[in-house]
């Protein structure tokens, strides 16, 4: 769906959560500030709603969002194993932020096995058709927006820490409120968030201002790969297992790495490689207006936005690094 739900969506949600008593949420691999605030919003409401519930997410989560959350949820293979999280009974499951199998390494397995309500809320083209009921909402900056249209249809509280959590989501979804996603609509939520608690002078030095010197060095080394091709307009970077292994910074520690060439004045479109253990290459992309980079990431069974999307390619790294680059250049020549 396209724009904003209709009550009935809402309905179906709300009915389906009410019906439900042990509830699992997750999110993407790969989790960001939207998918967090998601996963926190979602649980402290369904917590004061009386249900048992369970956070898990599918790769270690940033540091800096460590705050939003009373203690850390199990991560899937890491503090919980797939055995283990077959033999737990949930009789409803929330995916936030992504409704893609290939988002979902390790639990689409799960998913198909269990015989399991599914609700889906997000905001990306892409999709799957994951969920028995989907709120989907492509025109939204950040799923926590549309989380937050389900919290006020269904007149549940937003507390301070279900604020903080929502306003995390919409402000590193919009690159805080740089992103072309950016809307009267987004910053009217973002005005609601911040008069039911929310303090944006404080999240924003817990994300952007709490660096370690690993994280700073990994940043220094990306710069060093910059090439520019195509008139400075396609800016590509990479980073590799050595660059991790050099600097003791961990692989959460590139996110939003990638917006630091896009401050140069004649970048459109940008990509970041980052080399992984298991020979995969990671690239992120990001663009101004002019290259629609969910279009290429979907060559490449990826996905995302027109200004930004990722997927993962074949390695080593020069072979990721052409295929890019021939398919940006489709777009820019």
């Amino acid at each position: 769906m396209s724009n904003r739900m209709n009550n009935q969506n809402f309905q179906k949600a709300v009915e389906l959560i009410n019906k439900s008593s042990s509830i699992l949420i997750t999110t993407h691999t790969k989790g960001d500030g939207d998918a967090a605030g998601c996963c926190v919003a979602m649980n402290e409401t369904l917590s004061t709603l009386g249900k048992k519930t369970q956070i898990l997410f599918l790769s270690p989560l940033p540091d800096w969002y460590a705050f939003l959350f009373d203690k850390p949820a199990p991560v899937l293979g890491k503090d919980l194993s797939k055995d283990q999280l077959s033999q737990n009974k949930f009789d409803l499951i929330i995916i936030v932020d992504t409704n893609s199998n290939s988002q979902l390494p390790g639990f689409e397995e799960y998913l198909k096995q269990a015989d399991t309500p599914v609700l889906v809320i997000d905001h990306h083209a892409t999709s799957d058709g994951l969920g028995n009921v989907e709120l989907v909402d492509s025109t939204a900056a950040a799923a926590s927006a549309v989380v937050l249209d389900l919290l006020r249809f269904a007149r549940w509280p937003i507390t301070p820490k279900i604020a903080q959590a929502l306003f995390v989501g919409i402000a590193t979804d919009t690159g805080w409120f740089h992103f072309g996603n950016t809307t009267s609509r987004c910053l009217r939520d973002c005005a609601d968030l911040i008069d039911a608690g929310a303090s944006p002078v404080d999240i924003y030095r817990r994300i952007y201002q709490t660096f370690t010197p690993q994280r700073f060095k990994l940043m220094t080394a990306m710069q060093d790969t910059l090439e520019l091709h195509f008139d400075g307009r396609y800016a590509s970077q990479f980073l590799t297992l050595q660059d991790f292994k050099t600097t003791g910074a961990k692989y959460e520690d590139t996110e939003n790495l990638i917006d630091q060439c896009q401050r140069i004045g004649s970048v459109v479109v940008a990509a970041l490689f980052v080399e992984l253990k298991d020979g995969r290459i990671r690239c992120s992309l990001r663009s101004r207006g002019a290259v629609d980079v969910c279009k290429i990431a979907r060559q490449f069974d990826g996905g995302g936005h027109t200004a930004a999307a990722g997927a993962y390619l074949p390695g080593p790294l020069d072979n990721a690094k052409k295929l890019i680059l021939d398919a940006v250049k489709s777009q820019l020549i």
